[in-house]
């Protein structure tokens, strides 16, 4: 059964930092919080969608820092996505919201397993303390490493969000985050090359030429290595770049950004696997034999990895062998 999200979004209430980055209308395109009216009348809307396509879905409150909200506010949403899993128990399969790490503690994990959330996703974005700092994140790496931790003692599953190329990072920044985010042992990571959007601190920086964020084949490359990271740890990415929006296609200044970012990474993996595999060969012609469902990653957007292969010296045809990655013939 195929799982989903069904999305609430929550722009900035309760946010108490306004990070270098953050323009969340952009983001998530949402310009009001939801009254607990209106995510009554969206879950029981999707409730009939869902099932009609033997789907379920976890209830995602996203967008802003979900446990910094006014309490009150929080409970009643909670209350709202609980009657929800309890009137569609075949549809609707838990909860989960994104927050902040500095927004977390023993009370607020035991409010959420009250309520029956089953995920939480901290907006961790770097573990170099100097990279939060300049972005203006207001936490501290160690606060990523105590929430972590009190959410995994809750038994609520654990999600981690980074992001590549903010103001001040570096490719050693990226990657000592990748390895202390293994060693938190998430169930789940996001990551999110950074998009300047204007109105934001990054967007004047860059517009006065103080910041450039890394170039879009750089971090096609680095988030190809991430991925790869994470895939030995058995940690899964669920999710490569922002959503595709016209907001952020509008309001972009600069940064990285493409509507099928995880597909281009994937291909750029399949490119360096079949490297290391033709390179030690003689310059000639070959065949890749890979699964079905791979050959658009084989082949790459626009042929550019049979392009990429030609420059070396390797004419190389696709073709499908189910079950199989990579073989060379």
């Amino acid at each position: 059964m195929k799982r989903t999200n069904i999305s609430i979004f929550i722009p900035h209430i309760g946010c108490p930092h306004r990070c270098s980055f953050c323009d969340q209308k952009s983001i998530s395109g949402a310009a009001h919080a939801p009254s607990p009216q209106e995510v009554t009348e969206i879950l029981d809307g999707q409730a009939q969608h869902l099932s009609d396509r033997g789907m379920t879905a976890e209830i995602a409150f996203f967008g802003g820092s979900f446990t910094a909200i006014p309490r009150g506010y929080m409970v009643s949403l909670l209350e709202c996505a609980r009657a929800a899993v309890e009137r569609y128990p075949g549809v609707y399969s838990g909860i989960r919201c994104s927050t902040r790490p500095d927004c977390i503690s023993e009370d607020i994990t035991g409010l959420l397993k009250e309520y029956g959330m089953t995920a939480v996703e901290l907006g961790a974005q770097s573990m170099c303390d100097e990279v939060l700092s300049a972005n203006e994140r207001g936490h501290s790496a160690e606060d990523v490493r105590r929430a972590s931790r009190l959410i995994r003692e809750s038994g609520i599953s654990l999600g981690l969000q980074m992001m590549t190329g903010l103001y001040k990072d570096s490719e050693d920044a990226v990657r000592f985050t990748c390895r202390e985010f293994i060693a938190l042992k998430p169930d789940t990571v996001r990551i999110y090359p950074t998009v300047i959007l204007k109105g934001t601190r990054l967007g004047a920086l860059y517009e006065r030429g103080e910041y450039r964020s890394f170039g879009f084949e750089q971090t096609v490359d680095l988030c190809a290595e991430l991925l790869g990271e994470f895939d030995r740890a058995g940690i899964r990415v669920i999710r490569m770049g922002l959503h595709a929006s016209e907001n952020v296609e509008r309001d972009m200044l600069g940064g990285v950004y493409h509507p099928a970012f995880r597909e281009i990474v994937e291909s750029r993996m399949f490119l360096n696997d079949m490297k290391e595999r033709l390179l030690p060969l003689e310059k000639g012609s070959y065949t890749i034999f890979t699964d079905r469902r791979n050959i658009s990653k084989a082949v790459g957007q626009k042929r550019c990895n049979i392009s990429a292969m030609r420059e070396l010296g390797y004419e190389v045809s696709v073709m499908p062998l189910d079950g199989a990655y990579l073989e060379v013939r």
